[in-house]
């Protein structure tokens, strides 16, 4: 298998690129924190069939952890996910230390309002607000083509489409549905925090958020739905669910029913590992 050149410097980074666009080549970016799973080697994949190359960035972001999680124990292993990106069919690897991205004196900061007034915006406070700033700095220091998200972190997808739109960002945003496992819980980096009988519960969380989706579709208020919902999960052994809610997805504004568009979303706590996850309605 072959090295996947990578990269540490946004010169470095720029250069590179540079040489793509002068052969005319389109770019796909996939933004990453690392500690890859099929889910963001699916987004190297989605890219790489739209795109002539692909370049995946690796940065563990520290102003999008909230104040009390713990950074340090964020999963890293460069050189697994080196090679995991060359298997998919990456091209170039941007992988900068944190003095890189934020140097001495940066103080410069994105906010995306209203779309990060609910949810993990008020469970995770700040989040947002540093997911907003790196991406910006990621899109504008290689001005890809077109640049890959997750419909996991579906909140996000919102934010970062705002951003792009709001700020003239040069770079069409695409969405990709959510990988599975096979018993129907979505791929995520923190899925692997989970002992073995957290595993077997954590199936219940897209069960749950499925027959959710399916009640609320059905019409009528959406609160006792969603209490229902909060219920079970913990009841099954969820340790604290941050939030059932019914959005709209393209303001995520909570809904008191459903309508076109809607979405159930939820984050809930399995000892020290939180998942998120959602479903359309209807």
């Amino acid at each position: 298998m072959r090295d996947l050149p990578i990269v540490r410097s946004v010169a470095d980074l720029r250069a590179s690129l540079s040489e793509f666009r002068r052969a005319g080549e389109s770019i796909g970016l996939v933004p990453t924190m690392g500690a890859l799973h099929e889910g963001h080697l699916t987004l190297v994949r989605t890219a790489k069939a739209a795109n002539t190359r692909v370049v995946a960035t690796l940065f563990v972001n520290p102003t999008q952890f909230a104040p009390h999680e713990d950074l340090s124990a964020y999963p890293r292993d460069e050189a697994g996910d080196r090679a995991k990106l060359a298997e998919a069919g990456c091209d170039l690897l941007f992988a900068p230390d944190v003095s890189e991205i934020y140097p001495q004196g940066f103080a410069t900061s994105v906010s995306v309002a209203g779309l990060t007034d609910h949810l993990d915006g008020i469970a995770r406070p700040g989040h947002f607000g540093g997911v907003a700033t790196i991406v910006s700095k990621l899109l504008l220091q290689s001005l890809p083509t077109r640049a890959y998200f997750g419909e996991k972190d579906f909140q996000q997808l919102q934010v970062i489409k705002r951003l792009v739109r709001d700020l003239d960002i040069p770079v069409e945003i695409v969405g990709v549905p959510t990988v599975r496992d096979t018993d129907g819980l979505a791929l995520s980096s923190r899925n692997r925090y989970l002992s073995e009988g957290e595993r077997r519960i954590a199936v219940i969380l897209p069960q749950v958020l499925r027959e959710t989706a399916v009640a609320l579709a059905g019409g009528g208020p959406a609160a006792p739905v969603l209490d229902r919902a909060k219920e079970r999960l913990l009841a099954a052994g969820f340790t604290a669910v941050d939030y059932v809610a019914l959005c709209d997805e393209a303001t995520m504004q909570p809904l008191s029913a459903a309508v076109s568009g809607s979405r159930v979303f939820v984050a809930a706590h399995l000892g020290r590992t939180r998942l998120i996850d959602n479903w359309k309605v209807g």
